[in-house]
């Protein structure tokens, strides 16, 4: 598989971002909120409450704005009751208004509004500091609830689905990985390395961490957007894909960066000669060539959509992986007589060997279907458990007539 230059592989980050998406998003629910909230309180000069909600609301997955807009109108509605009972008693003074912040405060705390709880002390500020406090309460909850019905049906009309954007994040991790094992393989081919530059491979191998970070976000934001998306119909199966292959790349960067480690420790003893004799080095540089290969296609597997194509990226992982594993075994034979000809520092060649084991171990398709089956009988029993009344009621609709499905394929 050829590489992809990084500046390509930031443009296709890019344009599958939502952030230009979600901007147009935003603005549209904001603006069509205010035109909505001037037609229903025509007696408020600016009823701006309206687009702000609106703003907040409108997040990028319908499972987000769901959330967030109960967050949202319950900070203002708890706002507005400190204000009205405040006002009722002590009315607007400097030491009434720093005690309702306080109370706001404090009692946001205390009703699962989350990042809301400085909307709910705002709310009751902007309420307190009126004459008019009755309507100006009545209207700001209106404002509110306008805010936040129009950015749920915005988001009702189209949710988004966010996994092309997770599947280019895993996509790029995996290249950034096949390149690192095709320039160790090239390095251990030209022979002798480096001390410094093998820990310079080393530190590089480590930043992989940070890519995984990255990723991790990504697709917690797939994740989000397939939740109750009425436009996906295998959410739960979908999840599950792309969430075990990714744990699996994070694992194979943990042996990456162990396996780096292993060769920069053969660097630092073999100051004056060649890592491995000319054959192993070639053996292990095709080896190094293979694997890399196996990491794209299983990127590739786990994020293609289409039934054929993601068909023909199991075959190529299949015949990456049994490549692989002939050419280990070659490199084994050959590292086995090189250590009786040069028993130095033989357990970093047995530790070299165990790494590129556990590599092609993770990636193995037959694994990967039984790690599959495992988080969906698992994700189903939890759904079991937690809602038995829906899961009886998803069977009977099903009819007794028909093929058993698995449970979890159909969330």
């Amino acid at each position: 598989m050829p590489e992809v230059s990084a500046p390509v592989i930031k443009l296709v980050r890019r344009t599958t971002e939502p952030v230009a998406v979600q901007t147009l998003r935003s603005t549209a629910a904001a603006v069509i909120s205010y035109v909505v909230a001037l037609t229903v309180l025509p007696a408020q000069p600016a009823p701006l409450t309206a687009p702000l909600t609106a703003l907040l609301v409108v997040q990028v997955t319908l499972y987000a704005t769901l959330t967030t807009g109960i967050r949202r109108v319950n900070s203002v509605v708890v706002g507005v009751l400190i204000a009205i009972g405040f006002s009722a008693l002590v009315g607007l003074t400097w030491w009434s208004l720093g005690l309702t912040i306080f109370s706001a405060l404090i009692i946001g705390r205390y009703v699962r509004v989350s990042e809301f709880v400085p909307e709910v002390a705002i709310s009751a500020m902007l309420v307190l500091g009126v004459s008019q406090i009755a309507s100006m309460a009545w209207h700001r909850v209106l404002e509110t609830l306008i805010g936040a019905g129009v950015g749920l049906l915005f988001n009702l009309l189209a949710p988004p689905v966010w996994t092309q954007s997770a599947g280019a994040s895993i996509d790029g991790l995996a290249r950034d990985m096949g390149r690192m094992f095709r320039a160790i393989g090239r390095e251990i081919g030209e022979g002798h390395i480096a001390f410094p530059h093998a820990a310079a491979r080393l530190h590089e191998a480590r930043r992989l961490d940070h890519g995984i970070v990255e990723v991790d976000a990504s697709l917690r934001q797939a994740e989000e957007s397939l939740t109750l998306n009425p436009r996906v119909r295998e959410g739960l199966l979908s999840r599950v894909v792309l969430r075990t292959g990714l744990d699996t790349l994070e694992i194979c960067a943990v042996v990456l960066r162990v396996l780096s480690r292993s060769l920069t420790d053969l660097s630092k003893f073999r100051t004056e000669e060649s890592l491995f004799p000319p054959d192993v080095s070639r053996s292990l540089e095709e080896l190094f060539t293979q694997m890399a290969e196996a990491i794209e296609s299983f990127a590739a597997l786990i994020t293609t959509q289409v039934a054929a194509n993601a068909e023909e990226a199991e075959n190529r992982l299949t015949l990456a992986l049994e490549v692989s594993r002939r050419t280990r075994d070659q490199v084994a034979d050959l590292l086995l007589e090189d250590v009786r000809e040069h028993p130095r520092q033989w357990q970093l060649h047995g530790a070299l060997l165990a790494e590129i084991d556990r590599i092609l171990d993770e990636l193995d398709v037959d694994k990967r279907a039984e790690r599959l089956i495992q988080e969906l009988d698992a994700r189903a029993a939890e759904l079991s458990d937690r809602h038995p009344r829906l899961v009886a009621l998803r069977r009977r609709l099903r009819g007794s007539g028909g093929k058993e499905r698995r449970p979890g394929v159909e969330a």
